[in-house]
């Protein structure tokens, strides 16, 4: 699965401002057909949402990190912003949105995903793409228990930016 996000971080070194352009269109609905010839040169094959999902998330964010999975990501988000949890059991913006993530049914946690990718690509806040993939193909109870984990886990400072 991860020869086309090497395919990706190709274009990323090139600055290959056309193809990730193209496959951004992948995300909007009336302009997915401009997208799939830029992802049959990745060896996508236009069928295949979840990855084709992840590469219009990577030609809209293309800073990664290898390590941790989206719990990792939104709690990073979480730190940016500068929320910080109260003692009054009231969920930070953050929490809420990323309890919508957690929420969704496999047909729509894309979009919900897409729209904390956005925030993460406001705040410079990395992404470990290769889990993303994984956790997308196989989205479960315990996929969303383990993004769960990270994100709450007591004590734990959110992953630094540097996690390359």
């Amino acid at each position: 699965m991860s020869r086309y996000l090497d395919e990706l971080r190709k274009c990323k070194a090139r600055d290959d401002r056309g193809m990730m352009a193209n496959l951004r269109c992948i995300l909007v609905e009336n302009k997915k057909h401009r997208a799939w010839p830029a992802l049959n040169r990745l060896g996508v094959p236009i069928k295949d949402e979840v990855r084709s999902f992840i590469a219009g998330l990577y030609a809209t964010h293309p800073e990664e990190t290898l390590t941790g999975n989206f719990g990792t990501t939104c709690k990073a988000i979480e730190h940016e912003r500068g929320e910080t949890s109260g003692k009054d059991n009231k969920l930070t913006p953050t929490e809420r949105r990323f309890q919508n993530v957690l929420a969704a049914e496999k047909d729509e946690v894309c979009s919900r995903v897409l729209r904390m990718v956005r925030m993460a690509k406001a705040l410079n806040v990395r992404i470990n793409y290769a889990q993303l993939a994984s956790d997308l193909k196989f989205w479960s109870d315990n996929k969303k228990t383990e993004w769960a984990a990270e994100f709450w886990t007591p004590g734990v400072a959110p992953g630094t930016e540097e996690d390359v």
